[in-house]
């Protein structure tokens, strides 16, 4: 893991700074040149929010990248390759800015680094990698070619998601004065959000448990995510910038946004986990009757998408009928060949700590977003609290998980039973994200699926 290893001074206490690489520190110094940059040639278009946004972003952008080499790399990377984006925008104006037209006409804009055209590469490279995951499991050793091949196109599915996604906040600034706004304010945006977001965790927790094996059973969640994202672009052209809705229109917004769905995306990685322990627990056993409620569980997270629709003709469409068809198919192969399997999965008390860890990560941030919004509640409508449906089940799903790191805590809670509370709470976080903006009127219903 690349991680960093702290030195110790004269009174055992460790010295943060010590030990820096020339990388670590050329790194923090490109960091610390570019939020000077911002701030001499854009600080006057800034209010108050933005500068402190901007100050404290600097800082923990340092500290992630320290924390966490491959993360320095990807910041990097990604920073360029937007910039490359803005300036073969820039070449052309219109009566905003840029004129967006390029998107069309330069080479590098319509088939690698425009908004649209890197969410596409997002969506085929998590498709790509989840399928070399599973091919890794046919492979004769643990750590072969495929499953390498899955890791490293993971990497660069997150690196086109987040290059989409910075392109995507300059081009909605290029629309009009009034349409920017960061990509991360409709369904469509925190769909990527949720991707990439819940395949960095996982990339993290590979390297730290020096294990792919879970990188099959996490990226079937972000596959199915992928193809709700593909089939929302086509069904609704939900990639089209619009104007966002007065409620929006917050810079509590833009913070609770963020910290919900790394709640969201560690819940669901917990889930997968959990997911894969069950089938590790149950690698020997030769009764379909007792592998039932697991495939059955399976089932309903395959059909959710059906459930959540308004139209009931649509619902059943080919589109949706593939989808619940190919998911059930998976998971029924997937209990088939649970002997090979268990045998390349990590072990049961790995597993347990991924799961423990991807909770507790995922409930801390989960309950700042819950504050944040709040403030945000209060600031829109008036009031902190109202028990709109969406907050109430916010609400839920956060006692959900506070009761399972409870009984974890408290009463030692492991094995089988939090693993099936851990993929339980899947469907009801589901709900919480989707379900309740479709079927529960309220003031969080800003659209319709």
């Amino acid at each position: 893991m690349n991680t960093t290893t702290l030195a110790l001074g004269p009174s055992g206490a460790p010295h943060y700074f010590s030990g820096r690489s020339l990388f670590d520190w050329f790194f923090a110094a490109l960091v610390a040149s570019g939020g000077a940059y911002a701030f001499a040639h854009y600080g006057a278009s800034m209010d108050g929010y933005e500068k402190g946004i901007l100050l404290g972003a600097l800082p923990a952008a340092v500290a992630l990248g320290w924390f966490w080499g491959p993360l320095r790399v990807l910041m990097l990377g990604v920073t360029a390759a937007a910039l490359v984006a803005i300036a073969l925008y820039s070449r052309a104006t219109d009566s905003f800015g840029a004129d967006l037209a390029q998107g069309e006409h330069v080479f590098l804009l319509k088939y690698f680094l425009s908004s649209q055209s890197a969410i596409l590469w997002m969506s085929v490279l998590f498709f790509m990698s989840t399928a070399f995951y599973w091919i890794g499991f046919a492979a004769k050793t643990d750590d072969n070619a495929a499953v390498r091949i899955g890791s490293r196109l993971t990497w660069v599915a997150v690196f086109m998601a987040l290059t989409g996604s910075a392109v995507r906040w300059y081009e909605s600034h290029q629309i009009g004065p009034d349409i920017g706004h960061i990509p991360v304010s409709n369904l469509y945006e925190v769909f990527i959000l949720f991707c990439w977001l819940t395949s960095l965790f996982y990339l993290y927790y590979e390297q730290h448990y020096k294990t792919r094996s879970l990188g099959a059973f996490v990226m079937l969640v972000v596959s199915g995510a992928v193809g709700f994202l593909l089939w929302y672009t086509v069904a609704r052209e939900a990639q089209e910038i619009q104007p966002l809705v007065p409620a929006l229109q917050s810079w509590w917004m833009k913070l609770h946004v963020p910290a919900n769905f790394i709640g969201y995306g560690s819940f669901s990685l917990s889930a997968m986990v959990g997911f894969a322990y069950l089938v590790k627990r149950h690698a020997t056993q030769t009764s379909w009757v007792k592998l039932a409620p697991l495939f059955a569980l399976g089932v309903v997270l395959c059909i959710e998408p059906l459930v959540f629709r308004q139209n009931p003709i649509e619902a059943i469409s080919s589109y949706w009928a593939v989808y619940f068809g190919l998911g059930a198919l998976i998971i029924g192969g997937i209990l088939l060949g649970r002997r090979r399997i268990a045998a390349r999965l990590p072990a049961l008390e790995v597993l347990d700590d991924v799961m423990y860890k991807s909770i507790a990560v995922g409930f801390a941030f989960f309950t700042i977003a819950t504050i944040l919004g709040a403030f945000w509640a209060a600031e829109a409508w008036g009031g902190y609290w109202s028990w709109d449906p969406k907050e109430t089940w916010a609400l839920i799903v956060w006692l959900n998980y506070a009761a399972w790191l409870h009984m974890r805590l408290m009463k030692g809670l492991r094995g089988a039973f939090a693993a099936w509370w851990a993929l339980t709470g899947l469907v009801v976080t589901t709900f919480a994200f989707l379900g309740v903006n479709m079927f529960l009127s309220g003031l969080h219903s800003y659209g319709t699926l």
